[in-house]
Order: structure tokens, then C-alpha cells, then sequence
């Protein structure tokens, strides 16, 4: 849309939607413990029914998270459009949300946790992919603008915490790859699947 189109919305007062999505590569061994934290967010949203509360809890959960493992981001990518329409931010948040759900191994292992007498003997993946989509109300120029640099990823993770905070957030999708532990994923994988992400 154009700068003139976007005065002449805010000029009536028409209420601004982003819908964004970002990717985030990390790498190395340490990095599988961030398996647990995203799976038990799952279990949270799944339990809850997709509560926005619950969501947005997990989600700064997530962020945070993701912030304090900065050391092992390899790469990422973000794409995201803006709407004056809310039916129209809702479907392209469903499109999204079809997409990543498609990506390699990125549905979340809801079965029960193996039997304590059971023998625990698990590949550790080296590669995670976590792909965040967010739907917002307003403006937040660190979420619309490209985030495949350190210090522009760091400022926004920290923007959609503040925006849970904020109540701003409007829907929260959150997809791994991989989405248990003991699955693999392949650098060959990593470049069939998410051919988005550029190097950080």
C-alpha cells in the first residue's frame, strides 16, 4: 500500500493490522533443551483451547527463551504484510499458519512422556527452525522491518513480548522444526525447507 493510502486509512480512522512471521535458525548441541520449552507452550495452547492469555504467556516464554540461547542463531528470515481489514489480516494469518504447519516435522508431539522404565536413547538434533507468526494492532516499526541481523532480531523478540503485554496481539501461531526430541533436522533439510533464511 502506498504512503498516501496509509495517511488517507488513519485520516478515517481505520484500525491497522500487521500480520508477520518470523524464522529462526539455531544450531549446535545445547540447543535441543529449547524442545522442552516449546512443547510444553504447545501442550499449554492446546489445553487452554488457543486462550489469547495462555498463548501470549507462552509466547514471552518462547522470546525469552530465544533471547537467552542468541549465541547459537545461525540464520533467519521474516516476511509479514499490513491490512485495514481484519478479515483480510485473518486469512493471510491462516495462510501462514497452513504454511509452517507444512514445514518439515514442525507438528508438536502431544503423546504421553515414555514410562520411567523405559530406556531413554535419543539422537540430538544440531539444527532447530522456530517460526513465529504474529497478528497485531498499530504499528511496531521492530517487527516491520528485516530481521535477518543480530541486533534487529533481538529488538524484535523483545517487541512481541511488549506487545503481549501491551494486549495488542490479536492471534500467535508458533511452529519447530523439529518438533520432538530424537527427530532430525538436516542441513539438506534445512535448505528444502526453509529456503527463506539468510545467514545472521
Amino acid at each position: 500500500m502506498t504512503a498516501w493510502g496509509d495517511r488517507l486509512n488513519r485520516m478515517t480512522g481505520r484500525k491497522r493490522f500487521v500480520v508477520c512471521r518470523l524464522f529462526l535458525h539455531l544450531a549446535g548441541d545445547e540447543v535441543a533443551p529449547l524442545l522442552g520449552v516449546l512443547n510444553r507452550a504447545a501442550r499449554q495452547a492446546i489445553d487452554s483451547d488457543g486462550d489469547l492469555e495462555v498463548l501470549g504467556l507462552g509466547l514471552v516464554e518462547i522470546c525469552q527463551s530465544l533471547l537467552q540461547y542468541d549465541t547459537y542463531w545461525l540464520s533467519a528470515a521474516n516476511e509479514g504484510e499490513v491490512f485495514w481489514d481484519e478479515g483480510e489480516a485473518g486469512d493471510y494469518c491462516n495462510e501462514l499458519f497452513t504454511d509452517s504447519a507444512q514445514r518439515y516435522l514442525s507438528e508438536p508431539d502431544l503423546s504421553p512422556p515414555a514410562a520411567k522404565d523405559e530406556p531413554l536413547s535419543l539422537p540430538i538434533t544440531q539444527n532447530l527452525v522456530v517460526m513465529i507468526t504474529a497478528a497485531f494492532e498499530g504499528e511496531v516499526p521492530e517487527l516491520e522491518t528485516n530481521l535477518a541481523d543480530i541486533t534487529a532480531l533481538k529488538a524484535g523478540l523483545k517487541a512481541l513480548i511488549n506487545l503481549n503485554y501491551q494486549e495488542r496481539l490479536r492471534a500467535i501461531q508458533v511452529h519447530f522444526s523439529p518438533a520432538q526430541l530424537g527427530d532430525e533436522l538436516t542441513y539438506d533439510q534445512l535448505l528444502q525447507y526453509f529456503t527463506e533464511l539468510v545467514p545472521l
